[in-house]
């Protein structure tokens, strides 16, 4: 099946979909092993893991296609793949969308932010019209090749215009084709209770430890209605703390002995990373040496 498919029959379920945000390949091929059903290719991890910068916009669209690949070539299940803004206007956005499906993507999400965007939860964030909005997500509709390839539609409006206008900018981008609806940092339950009873199609939450939306558990937030839940900084931050702590054992005790049982062992690594695999191959494809 192909994964388009198989991401929009998970979105159709009665039961959420978890997708939590991994920043690079490595972290998505963990997810995959614990047996999640999607990926969340976040931004915010990749400015973070890449460039070791924030999420302002500072990647290109090539860098973003290219790391959406690596994901989608080490997984085998879906991957929903932030989009920023489309990186330009709503032409730029088709070829944004074109690149993204042509590399094996399942979902693109898309923002209404001005250029250069912010990450959803940071304070500053811009929107631009809401009819310019509307047409980058008709030009995305158009774009796709795939009909099943999910268009996610996000509006950062909440914080600067009020959960009104945020709702009214998501009745129109559904009316556009939004295939999902992404209403960004709602700041309580209510709000919440009310962007899920405001749309026909799927609705994501966004669960960031430390940001503007009350961090609920998955059970509630499908109780209140979400068919979606990403976690797009979990991961980025697990990881810092994790060095943060090895770094520190390292440079005060001059040996990373005392860390070895918080290190995953070493044959473990390189199943989980494919070694074995790699060495059927070279069994079967490569010449035998001789002695």
């Amino acid at each position: 099946m192909k994964k388009t498919t198989q991401l929009r029959q998970l979105l159709s379920r009665k039961q959420i979909l978890i997708a939590p945000g991994a920043h690079d390949a490595l972290t998505a091929k963990i997810i995959a092993k614990v047996g999640f059903e999607a990926i969340y290719f976040t931004g915010y991890g990749q400015a973070a893991s890449h460039l070791g910068m924030p999420d302002v916009g500072l990647l290109t669209m090539t860098e973003m296609a290219e790391r959406v690949r690596n994901f989608v070539h080490s997984v085998d299940i879906p991957v929903i793949a932030d989009g920023d803004t489309g990186f330009g206007n709503a032409v730029t956005l088709m070829r944004t969308v074109s690149m993204y499906e042509e590399n094996g993507a399942a979902a693109i999400q898309l923002e209404d932010q001005v250029a250069p965007k912010k990450c959803g939860h940071m304070t500053g964030r811009q929107v631009i019209p809401s009819e310019e909005m509307v047409g980058k997500i008709k030009a995305a509709v158009a774009a796709r090749r795939d009909p099943d390839f999910v268009i996610l539609a996000r509006t950062d409006a909440r914080t600067t215009l009020g959960i009104e206008e945020a709702i009214r900018r998501g009745k129109a981008y559904e009316e556009a084709g939004a295939d999902v609806l992404f209403i960004e940092s709602p700041e309580n339950i209510e709000e919440m209770k009310s962007i899920t009873s405001s749309f026909q199609v799927p609705v994501l939450a966004n669960m960031v430890e430390g940001g503007r939306t009350p961090l609920l558990n998955t059970s509630e937030l499908e109780k209140i209605g979400y068919n979606l839940v990403i976690y797009p900084t979990a991961s980025t931050y697990v990881t810092a703390q994790a060095m943060f702590n090895l770094m520190n054992e390292l440079k005060d005790k001059g040996t990373t002995q005392e860390f070895i049982d918080k290190m995953i062992p070493f044959s473990q690594f390189n199943e989980l990373i494919g070694l074995p695999k790699i060495r059927q191959l070279e069994d079967e494809y490569l010449p035998k040496l001789t002695k």
